[in-house]
Formats: structure tokens, sequence, C-alpha cells
């Protein structure tokens, strides 16, 4: 029986994380992940995290162990008597200062924090980068589409100009047709090249940033309208966000530095040991010996103490205020999320009907019915329908993503 309790209660945990699973936000076409992880590790910003995460890690361990040390001492001397022998006389010892409970604790919860803004550093590290790892990319993708559709364009002109040709052959249009046709296609061709740059210029820039990228990942993600409530982005990213992360740490290592002054009113005693021989060994001496300063009344140590309960209370009001900063930030990005699909839909059926408009118009052109202007006033429109239309998608791929990146709901960002 108890061992069916356990498989029963193991398929519910497993039916539970599959739900969801289900219904976490999907990422088609994103970079795969094991493709992102490998560049993300190896990205200097995130080594150097890395690397003061062990050296956080030594820290905590410092601030664990006691600051003392034993300390020997050894003295000699000579001791004179008068009428009597000279004697020769020594003395040896060693001490070591002894932490109080309440400073180790204080250390102890000091080390925990110094650790946990370093592990918050190395999580921010790593989504910073793969924020910009995001969006290098896409902006490259984006270029190369542009240059796709400036080509698209400059082909559609280019039959047009083979329909002005026609038509003039034939006598039925003037030489001036040709000429504006003609200026047209070297527009585009211009606009082209530019396009093409462009698109050089975006791949630079990530192939420098992220060595290694394979070229072969050059599809625009799919761009999804958001199914979740504000509600959900808001509590997931500010439970994932680093940043917040770094500002709590550092909130939790100024309550432990304050624990640690209002404790350090106590000075540590040190206790220590020590033997000596006295009359040429005649007079053998043994002991325990304790010491401890006296603090002054009303003096530094106090200060101490009170000033690090106010820089406490000052990073306490910093973690509201991160907090805030980065719920306004949650609700912006939520709200673009929304507005730049609805407008990416609106675009696309805009760009569908000056596309359709656009040849419609190069029929009526090459049966005469009508004029070259009207031709390239809707050659035009079409264009710029189209380039507006994939200035949408870009900006709708770029607001849902970076919602999921800031999530950590992709790349296993959540796994750090």
């Amino acid at each position: 029986m108890k061992s069916l309790a356990i498989i029963a209660l193991s398929l519910a945990v497993l039916a539970n994380t599959n739900a969801l699973a289900a219904a976490l936000p999907d990422a088609p076409g994103l970079l795969p992940t094991a493709i992102a992880r490998t560049l993300l590790e190896q990205d200097p910003s995130v080594v150097a995290a890395r690397a003061g995460l062990e050296a956080a890690q030594l820290d905590a361990d410092m601030l664990d162990a006691s600051p003392y040390e034993w300390t020997a001492r050894l003295s000699t001397q000579r001791r004179k008597v008068q009428s009597e022998s000279n004697y020769r006389e020594w003395n040896a010892g060693i001490e070591r200062g002894v932490r109080l409970p309440g400073k180790a604790a204080a250390d102890r919860q000091l080390g925990k924090a110094v650790l946990a803004e370093a592990q918050a550093r190395y999580g921010e590290a790593l989504h910073e980068a793969a924020r910009e790892l995001f969006t290098l990319w896409l902006h490259w993708i984006g270029a190369e589409q542009a240059r796709d559709l400036a080509s698209s364009n400059r082909q559609s002109i280019q039959d047009n100009l083979a329909i002005v040709e026609k038509r003039l052959r034939a006598g039925d249009v003037a030489r001036l047709d040709l000429h504006l046709a003609q200026a047209e296609l070297a527009e585009q061709k211009r606009l082209e090249n530019d396009t093409k740059t462009q698109a050089l210029i975006a791949w630079a820039h990530l192939q420098t940033r992220f060595p290694g990228f394979d070229a072969h990942f050059n599809s625009l993600p799919t761009p999804l309208p958001l199914t979740e409530e504000a509600v959900f982005w808001r509590e997931r990213i500010l439970a994932e966000s680093d940043e917040l992360k770094i500002t709590q740490a550092q909130f939790d290592k100024a309550q432990a530095h304050a624990e640690r002054f209002r404790a350090e009113k106590m000075p540590d005693p040190s206790i220590g040991m020590y033997t000596a021989s006295e009359a040429g060994g005649r007079e053998r001496i043994t002991g325990i010996s304790i010491s401890m300063p006296i603090p002054v009344l009303g003096g530094i140590r106090s200060g101490r103490a009170s000033k690090s309960t106010y820089l406490a209370d000052m990073t306490r009001q910093e973690v509201e205020l991160k907090r805030r900063q980065i719920s306004g930030e949650i609700a912006a990005s939520f709200a673009s999320a929304q507005g730049n699909y609805e407008s990416l839909q609106i675009s696309m059926e805009g760009a569908n009907a000056m596309q359709a408009n656009a040849k419609l118009t190069q029929r009526a052109y090459a049966l005469g019915e009508t004029e070259l202007q009207v031709l390239l006033a809707a050659r035009r429109q079409a264009t710029g329908a189209t380039q507006s239309a994939l200035a949408a998608r870009m900006a709708a791929i770029s607001a849902y993503y970076l919602l999921l990146i800031d999530a950590h709901l992709v790349w296993d960002l959540e796994h750090e």
C-alpha cells in the first residue's frame, strides 16, 4: 500500500509538472538552447562573473572561519641581584583571540549574503548576455530579411521596366516613361545595396560579439500573442530578476554588517597560556592569561553600530525602489508585446492590400489603362507597406522574446 501511495504521488507531481510546462509560453524558431548556452557561457562578461562567484565562495569560507591566529611570545632577560649571582630568565607563551558567538553568527550571515550577491551577479551577466545575443541575432536576421525584400522589390520594378520597354517598342508610350522607369530601378538598386551593407554590418557585430555563431540560424522566430495575464509575467520576472536579487543581497549584507557592529560593542577577548623560568631555573611559572580591550563609553564602536543601522535602513528602501522600477518595466514590456503584435496584424493586412493593388496596377498599365506615375506610386506604396510590415514583425518578435528572456523561460536561464 505504501508503494502504491508513493507511485500515485509521483504521478500527480509529474502531471502537475507537465501541466505547468504546457502552460508556459512557446518559443518557436528561437536559437536552440545548446547553441545559445555555449555562446553565453563563453562570453567574457559571464566568465568574469563566474570568476567573481568563485572568489565570493572563498570570501564566504573565510568569513565562516575565525579571523584570529595563534600568537607566540618569547622573551629572555638577565636578573642581577645585589650580593648574589646573576640569573638568566625567560618567558614563553601563546595566545589567541576568541570570536564571540554573536560575531560568528553575523560573519556567517555576511558570508551567505556575499555569496548570494555574487550568484545574482553571475545570473545577471548571463541574462544581459542573453538579451544581447538575441538582439544582435534578431538585428542580423532582420537586415537579411530587408535585403531579400529589397531584392524582391527590385525585381518588381524590373518587371515594370520590361512592360514600359514593350509598350515603347509598340509606340504606345513616350520615351519619358522609359527614363522614369529606369531612374526608379536605379534608385531601388541603391536601396538594395544599402540593405546588403546593413546586413554585412549586422553580421560583423554579431560575429565579433559572439565568435563562432553559426550563420545557418538565419530564420526569423515566430511572433506570438501573449496568452498569459500581466500578473503572471510580473510575478515570474520579479521572482527570477537577478537585478532585484543583487539589491536584496546588498540589503542582507548591510543587515549582517549592522549585526556585526552591534556585536562589536563587546570586544573579543584573547586567551593564552604561558610558562616562565626565573631565578636561574629555581622558579618555574605556568599560567593562563586573559586580555580584553576596554571600549570607550559612547565612542567609536557605538557610532559604527548606529551608522550601520542607518545604512541597512537605506538599502531596505533601495530594494523597494528597485522592485517598483522593475515592476514598471515589466508592465511596459507586457503592453509593448501586446501592442506590437496587434500592430503586426494590421500592418500585414495593409501590406497584402498594397501588394494586390500594385499587381492590379501593373496589369492595368500593361493594358494601357493607367499612367506610369500611377504604377510607380502603387509600387512605392507596396514597398513602403511591406517595409512597415517587416518593421512591425521585428518589433513584435523582439518584444515577445525579450519578455521570455526576462522571465527566464528560454535557454535554461532559470538554471543559472
